[in-house]
C-alpha cells in the first residue's frame, strides 16, 4: 500500500483520545496507531478497549505473558506483521522469558515451554487458521492442562487478535518505531519484516 487506508486521528486537543493514549503508554510504552484510527468513531475505540481489558484480565493460571504469546501465534497464523510485533513486545513487557521470546517458533520442542504452554499455543495456531483447524485431538490436549474458564480466556485472546489482524492488515496501519524494534529483535531471524506497515 502507498499509504494507510485511513490516517490515525491526531490527539491534539482531544482529551478523550489522550486518555486512551495514556492507557497504552502504560501497557505497551506507546499508543498504537490502530487505536487512533478506531477513535475516528470513538465508540468503536472504547468498545475495543473494554473488550481488551476483559480478555487480558487474569482469572486463572493463564499468565499475562502467555496471553501475549498466544496473541503472537494467532497473529502469525493470520499473517499480520503489525500485530506480530505488538504481541512479541507486549510479551516481553509482561514477563515472558527471553528464551521463550527468542524461540517462540520452537515451542513444540524447546525446553523453555511447558506441556501446558505447548497445548495452549497449538490451540492458538489451530484456531487462527482458515478454515479452522481445531480438532478433537487439539481440544483434548488443551483440556488436559487447562480448565473451562482458562480456555475461554485463551479463546478471548485469539478472537480479539482476529479482529486486530483484520483491522491492521486491511487498514495498512503504520507500524510505530518501538514495535519495529521488538519485531527486529525477536522475529527477524524467522523472516519477519515490517511489510506493508511502513511509509
Amino acid at each position: 500500500m502507498k499509504q494507510p487506508l485511513i490516517h490515525p486521528k491526531s490527539s491534539e486537543g482531544d482529551a478523550q483520545l489522550q486518555k486512551l493514549i495514556e492507557f497504552y503508554e502504560e501497557t505497551l510504552g506507546f499508543c498504537p496507531n490502530s487505536i487512533k484510527t478506531m477513535h475516528i468513531r470513538p465508540r468503536i475505540a472504547y468498545a475495543f478497549i473494554e473488550m481488551n481489558k476483559a480478555v487480558m484480565e487474569n482469572q486463572g493460571r493463564v499468565t499475562s505473558a502467555l496471553k501475549r504469546l498466544i496473541g503472537y501465534i494467532s497473529s502469525h497464523a493470520a499473517g499480520c506483521r503489525y500485530c506480530q510485533a505488538h504481541t512479541i513486545r507486549a510479551a516481553e513487557r509482561y514477563g515472558a522469558e527471553e528464551t521463550q521470546l527468542e524461540n517462540i517458533w520452537s515451542y513444540r520442542t524447546h525446553d523453555a515451554f511447558s506441556e501446558a504452554e505447548r497445548a495452549a499455543l497449538d490451540f492458538a495456531l489451530a484456531s487462527s487458521q482458515i478454515p479452522n483447524a481445531v480438532t478433537d485431538e487439539v481440544a483434548e490436549n488443551l483440556r488436559k492442562y487447562w480448565n473451562e474458564g482458562e480456555i475461554v480466556e485463551m479463546l478471548g485472546v485469539i478472537a480479539l487478535f482476529g479482529y486486530l489482524n483484520r483491522w491492521n492488515d486491511s487498514m495498512g496501519t503504520e507500524m510505530e518505531s518501538p514495535a519495529v524494534e521488538s519485531g527486529e529483535k525477536y522475529l527477524k531471524s524467522d523472516g519477519w519484516n515490517v511489510g506493508k506497515h511502513k511509509y
